[in-house]
């Protein structure tokens, strides 16, 4: 049995948009908890990381006990949850190391230089392969072991697999050109991208990339910026026609990243539930991104959301973006999909309402977002005209008449339930 000896101390770094790596602060534990404190230098040159829950000063923090384990939500944001987290447990059992004996720092530094975001932890203890992957091959992996065939983990996989969310994907870099490759770290030309790969266990089976395409496609219709996408061709072997692919919208560049944080993480707020609402975000919004104009988009994807029955809207499904000169912006919109939720209640609230929000509800949150009435029916009624097209783009990408007939029947169903919100 290997002796585990837990990491008591844990250095942060940043990498900026120019590709430049500069030193944050410094995490440490002991018996009374996770600390961090800045570097002084990095707080002379750059803006805080996380506004609403860190001091910019050198003083030693220590974090809440909950939401996140005892770390930093800031940090937190780093760690995978669900998909992630399995195959690190699967890699430290291999080490005969239990998950239990792990702490927060532990994980950190085993995601190393490959999380989400500009940040990055050293001592780097994670699965740094240089390996060249057929994206074919990488997903049939992932759904192996998703689907309990397997109890192997392609060192690959490890590599690529330390996003958050609890369905199987892949951070990998594919070139330009085509997405024949797939590479666990990026060559010049590169782009960064997030495959999400697909099992018969999902709810929507083989079709779940299929319907958050269209969802995608919908939600540019609806002006709500969302993440580039493309669909991949995937083996037969998977089950699958095509799998989905998200663009990084972190990375900037060749080798630039910007700093995201979740709204979750900002706000140190559990995403596994529904403690948060629409006011939360819009207000948080307005007030990190010192901007009026984010709160409309905020209320648009709130009642795209609404309407599109994408109900598992947690604080993990919304994001924001920091540049080097500390400044924020709302990330592109991502996870937007058919996710009926137990009871029709959405994981985000629409001011105190978790499904049907009444009439009065809907004009606070315009409120919040700078909107009168009249313009944010406006909204609604557009919202509604594109969501229309659902049957149109569900047969332009070969979603089944079955899975077609179910989604729409559960649009029908909410557009019938929230209906007043228009007259």
């Amino acid at each position: 049995m290997t002796i585990f000896k837990p990491l008591r101390q844990l250095h942060v770094g940043r990498t900026l948009a120019s590709g430049e790596r500069v030193a944050v602060g410094t995490l440490a534990q002991n018996r009374q908890g996770i600390f961090f404190a800045y570097q002084a230098d990095y707080l002379a040159r750059f803006g805080n990381l996380s506004p609403f829950a860190l001091r910019a000063d050198t003083a030693l923090q220590l974090a809440p006990r909950e939401p996140y384990d005892g770390l930093h939500g800031v940090f937190a944001d780093s760690l995978p949850d669900g998909w992630g987290l399995l195959l690190q447990d699967r890699f430290f059992r291999r080490q005969g190391i239990l998950p239990q004996q792990l702490t927060p720092l532990d994980r950190l530094a085993f995601v190393g230089h490959r999380g989400i975001g500009s940040l990055f932890f050293e001592p780097n203890q994670g699965v740094d392969v240089e390996d060249v992957a057929d994206v074919a091959a990488l997903g049939l992996a992932a759904q192996a072991v998703f689907d309990g065939q397997s109890e192997d983990v392609l060192q690959s996989l490890l590599a690529a697999g330390s996003s958050g969310g609890a369905r199987p994907k892949a951070q990998v870099f594919m070139p330009a050109s085509g997405a024949a490759l797939a590479r666990s770290a990026p060559q010049p030309g590169d782009e960064a991208w997030i495959v999400k790969f697909i099992s018969p266990h999902l709810p929507l089976g083989h079709e779940e990339g299929l319907c958050e395409a269209v969802y995608l496609t919908m939600a540019a219709e609806a002006q709500l910026n969302p993440c580039t996408w493309q669909l991949l061709e995937a083996p037969p072997a998977s089950g699958a026609a095509q799998w989905l692919a998200v663009r990084r919208f972190d990375w900037h560049g060749e080798n630039g990243r910007l700093h995201q944080h979740s709204l979750a993480g900002l706000l140190n707020a559990d995403f596994r539930l529904p403690c948060l609402d629409y006011e939360d975000l819009i207000k948080a919004s307005r007030q990190l991104c010192q901007s009026v104009a984010v709160g409309e988009i905020q209320f648009r994807r709130a009642v795209f959301n609404l309407f599109a029955c994408n109900q598992d809207d947690h604080g993990k499904n919304w994001a924001f973006l920091q540049n080097d000169a500390g400044e924020w912006q709302v990330s592109p919109f991502y996870d937007a999909t058919f996710s009926p939720q137990r009871f029709g209640e959405h994981a985000t609230a629409f001011a105190g309402f978790g499904k049907t929000p009444s009439v009065s509800a809907m004009q606070k949150l315009a409120r919040h977002a700078g909107l009168d009435w009249p313009d944010a029916q406006r909204i609604l009624r557009h919202t509604l005209d594109v969501l229309g097209g659902f049957a149109a783009h569900a047969r332009h990408v070969g979603i089944t008449p079955g899975t077609l007939r179910l989604i729409q029947a559960a649009l029908n169903q909410v557009w019938q339930a929230n209906r007043h919100l228009t007259a």
